[in-house]
């Protein structure tokens, strides 16, 4: 979803700052919105760690001269049961899930906050939204992301800065694919209303609303895009 995202904003001519550890995967994204005309900065970031954080905003800054455009997208999974929660576990949870992104957005903020016009978007999750078992400390860090969304949005609403949460429900990525053949994958597609996962290109649409003037009057909104999942 991150590529997919990351497409769309080349696609609406915008030049795209690529930050991840996978720096393979950062190479191919890159290249593909070269292919399209637009600039790509590839810039190697480990998102726990905040040294990081702040020399990938710097050298973006460096790179174009401003950020328009922020997406807290780094996420890991935390499969477990609450009697089997580990601290390290949930420290590596909250640290990427969550952490990472309130010190991204803080790190960017102090630029956008000079422009007087910028969007953020949070990547939450339905998991953030609804219980789901085994999924207490992933659910927790997005429910705390949503609500960091939340306040962000009433601070910052003076400097003309939008920030939206967009909460995916099961999109079908190389990660899950397999799971999704089996017997067990079958049973969470039969619990979603429109019977299907998710293409990643689904993600486009609310993409470009939240990253565009189209979204000019929304802020601190929880967007859902589950196929109706969290309907019961």
């Amino acid at each position: 979803m991150g590529r997919e995202m990351a497409l769309t904003l080349a696609e609406a001519s915008a030049d795209v700052v690529l930050a991840s550890r996978n720096i393979e995967g950062l190479n191919e994204t890159a290249s593909l919105i070269q292919r399209m005309g637009r600039e790509a900065f590839v810039c190697p970031m480990d998102i726990t760690k905040l040294d990081d954080i702040e020399r990938a905003v710097g050298d973006a800054i460096a790179a174009f001269g401003r950020i328009d455009i922020l997406i807290n997208n780094s996420g890991i999974a935390g499969e477990a049961s609450v009697g089997e929660i580990t601290e390290e576990k949930w420290d590596q949870v909250m640290d990427v899930n969550l952490k990472g992104h309130v010190f991204c957005t803080k790190a960017v903020g102090r630029h956008m906050i000079a422009n007087q016009y910028d969007k953020i978007i949070n990547i939450g999750s339905i998991v953030g939204i609804i219980p789901m078992i085994y999924s207490s400390t992933y659910g927790v860090a997005k429910a705390g992301l949503i609500l960091f969304t939340k306040t962000l949005a009433l601070e910052w609403a003076r400097y003309n800065i939008q920030a939206n949460a967009l909460c995916p429900g099961y999109f079908l990525t190389d990660l899950n694919r397999d799971f999704f053949q089996t017997p067990a994958g079958q049973k969470v597609i039969n619990k979603i209303p429109v019977r299907r996962v998710a293409d990643p290109r689904e993600i486009r649409g609310v993409t470009l609303l939240l990253a565009s003037d189209a979204s000019s009057f929304m802020t601190g909104s929880v967007i859902v895009v589950d196929g109706g999942h969290i309907l019961g």
